[in-house]
């Protein structure tokens, strides 16, 4: 079993900042890629930005430059500093690993929760 805590979501104006955080814990083996998404009410889950091993970065196009992923592995943990927020970024955002398991071989996709975000006008 592989469980992932999403943390740093909220209400924020529009122009601040927020810092969201994903842990991973559990029979762990490896993990190759972490990442964010993002789902609006009504709309499709998107990718925000992902991370391979150390320092392999992938970000939409619409928040390159205004968020930054980084990964601590040691700890299993994924970040995501978004600045600049705009209002059409409330959404819920969504923390997945790609994970191979200690009683497996095969790798898995793990999903969180979800943490929401608001950006107020």
């Amino acid at each position: 079993q592989v469980q992932l805590v999403e943390s740093g979501g909220g209400l924020v104006q529009a122009g601040g900042s927020l810092r969201l955080s994903c842990a991973a814990s559990g029979s762990i083996r490896s993990i190759s890629s972490m990442g964010w998404y993002r789902q609006a009410p009504g709309k499709q889950r998107d990718l925000v930005a992902d991370i391979r091993g150390s320092r392999s970065t992938n970000y939409a196009d619409s928040v390159k430059g205004r968020f930054t992923i980084s990964r601590d592995n040691a700890n299993n943990t994924v970040y995501l500093q978004m600045n600049s927020l705009k209002p059409e970024e409330t959404s819920l955002y969504y923390c997945y690993v790609r994970v191979l398991p200690l009683v497996s071989y095969k790798y898995l996709e793990v999903w969180g929760q979800g943490t929401e975000v608001t950006v107020s006008a």
